[in-house]
């Protein structure tokens, strides 16, 4: 990798950036940060790094998933072509990072015969140095993580990142990891609640039907659920839907239950 800043950061410059990253990493603590959106999470985190980085230009967020790669956040809307270019092709800094697991940092024209469709949307959008860092998130019982994809920073001047960024930028796709892993966590606790929400509505809608045809028909409970069971399997319907319609009808004496 090149060592491309031309004059070190001051002391002062280096404690705001890191001061900066670990403003973003206390917020991701609370636990509000956890029922967030992701790509609000990651928008936040991609205005952190704007913020933090000196001589950053702009900061976008690559997202691997099933569908292939996409943009998540993106701090300067004017630059997405050039992450766009990059997955049509199929290659580029941001693809590389993601893919190798390691920070890819350069200036533009560098790699100009390995990424080419890169390297010429990059001119075309005025930037001159780039830096790549890998998302990793880490997944119980798995080694060494799942790749998510990049953080991507982009300057409009060559003597813009050096090794001080890079770990600066890898401090915030921790801090990223930690957000997906989050999110995610908090989907399958709410699928979990709404699975066991239905559950329980759906057994009271039977208990409440199997009362209504006992009584009516003065049988026993297990004769009940058995009557609810070969209409279920008569009409295709779950049973929670057909006990549900039999109490519909039974509020509604001018339509009486054929049950």
């Amino acid at each position: 990798m090149s060592e491309i800043r031309t004059a070190p950061l001051s002391r002062s410059e280096a404690a705001h950036a890191l001061d900066t990253v670990t403003q973003a990493l206390a917020v991701l603590r609370d636990e509000t940060a956890a029922q967030e959106p992701l790509e609000e999470v990651l928008g936040r985190l991609a205005q952190t790094a704007a913020t933090a980085v000196p001589d950053a230009d702009a900061v976008s967020v690559t997202h691997l998933d099933d569908a292939g790669p996409r943009t998540v956040a993106l701090t300067d809307d004017t630059l997405a072509a050039i992450d766009g270019d990059q997955y049509v092709a199929g290659r580029g800094p941001c693809l590389q990072a993601a893919t190798s697991r390691h920070p890819v940092r350069a200036v533009v024209g560098e790699h100009a015969d390995r990424w080419p469709e890169f390297t010429a949307a990059a001119r075309a959008a005025g930037i001159r140095a780039y830096l790549s860092v890998p998302l990793i998130v880490d997944t119980p019982g798995e080694d060494p993580g799942e790749l998510a994809g990049s953080f991507n920073v982009y300057a409009r001047t060559a003597a813009a990142f050096d090794p001080f960024d890079e770990k600066l930028m890898q401090l915030l796709t921790t801090a990223a990891s930690a957000a997906i892993s989050n999110a995610r966590r908090w989907r399958r606790a709410q699928r979990q609640v709404e699975h066991l929400t239905e559950a329980l509505t759906s057994r009271a809608d039977i208990d409440q039907a199997k009362g209504v045809m006992m009584a009516m028909h003065r049988i026993g409970a297990d004769e009940a659920f058995t009557r609810l069971s070969e209409i279920s399997q008569r009409t295709n319907t779950k049973v929670h839907a057909v006990a549900r319609h039999l109490m519909a009808e039974f509020a509604n004496p001018e339509h009486p239950s054929p049950l």
